[in-house]
């Protein structure tokens, strides 16, 4: 059982360092070599799509510039619902969803076009790191009237830790067909890591120290054990021949009186007394009464002589 147990404890401890060996891109998941590459492939991708937005800017010409950055008659608002708050941190992989309300407080009808967002590089917004999908609407808002918008994306795993320059845009146009591009949020944020449920590191940790300890339990009490054994046996020895010697020299009967008060000692040991000295008398009288009889039996079978016979003649008279 104890060897079963052992090597239980050591298998517990020894699939760590395997799995580590022969798999370790599977167990230390987060190693730092891939995400360093994906953020510079991610960071060149940014720089080759804000290169071509920029060279889309130069064909279309005239087109960009005619796209105002607001209207007067729009007011535009941004609320974060998830996560909530003022949008400053954002989950890496977690969905990110807001509402963009616009009110039109002129006597135009607006048409809300599209709404998009993209990540930029914080120190230059000109330079894209990761855009997202441009979403339609389509949504008329009449004078003196409000609409409200849904718009959500996720941000990559592998800008966790890293601050990003956030821009999110929404296009319109009013009745007369002219076009506004205008941007709600355009601010830096954090991208922050959560740590949901247990990591393949601790678990494995934790296991070794749950082994550790187990190990050092059934150590100690295998020596403590033996030790108890040892020591059990040389005090039982040693007391088991006490215990002879003192029955054989202060007691015949074999009772053990080492327990009793001292004045029940001495009671008992007087009636003892008094019971061998009973003994004694009741012999020394048994004696003396079976003696005659003896003598008697020993005249009566002995052959008579004259001399006793004449003896008993002068008993008799």
């Amino acid at each position: 059982m104890k060897l079963c147990v052992r090597l239980l404890l050591l298998a517990f401890i020894a699939l760590p360092f395997v799995l580590s060996f022969t798999d370790p891109g599977r167990v230390f998941a987060r190693a730092e070599d891939p995400i360093e590459d994906d953020v510079i492939d991610d960071e060149e991708e940014g720089q080759v799509t804000g290169g071509e937005v920029e060279a889309g800017e130069e064909e279309e010409g005239g087109e960009e510039v005619d796209k105002k950055q607001g209207s007067n008659d729009i007011d535009v608002t941004i609320l974060f619902t998830n996560p909530q708050g003022p949008g400053t941190e954002l989950p890496a992989g977690k969905l990110v969803e807001f509402l963009m309300g616009v009110y039109n407080s002129g006597d135009r009808e607006f048409v809300i076009d599209t709404g998009e967002a993209s990540f930029r590089y914080p120190m230059d917004f000109n330079y894209y790191i990761q855009n997202f999908t441009v979403v339609p609407y389509n949504k008329v808002v009449k004078p003196q009237q409000e609409a409200t918008v849904m718009y959500s994306f996720y941000p990559a795993e592998v800008f966790a830790g890293r601050p990003l320059g956030l821009q999110i845009n929404l296009a319109y146009h009013d009745a007369d067909g002219e076009d506004f591009v205008e941007a709600i949020f355009n601010s830096t944020v954090n991208i922050v890591e959560i740590d949901e449920g247990l990591e393949v590191e601790t678990f494995f940790l934790y296991v070794f120290l749950l082994a550790f300890s187990v190990l050092l339990l059934v150590v100690g009490h295998t020596v403590l054990t033996s030790l108890g054994i040892t020591v059990g046996k040389k005090g039982g020895s040693k007391k088991q021949h006490q215990n002879s010697i003192e029955i054989g020299t202060n007691n015949k009967h074999g009772v053990d009186y080492d327990w009793l008060p001292d004045q029940l000692k001495v009671e008992l040991k007087k009636k003892e007394i008094q019971a061998a000295a009973a003994a004694a008398n009741g012999s020394a009288k048994k004696g003396q009464t079976t003696a005659p009889p003896n003598k008697g039996s020993v005249a009566s079978n002995s052959p008579r002589t004259p001399a006793t016979r004449h003896s008993a003649r002068l008993r008799k008279t």
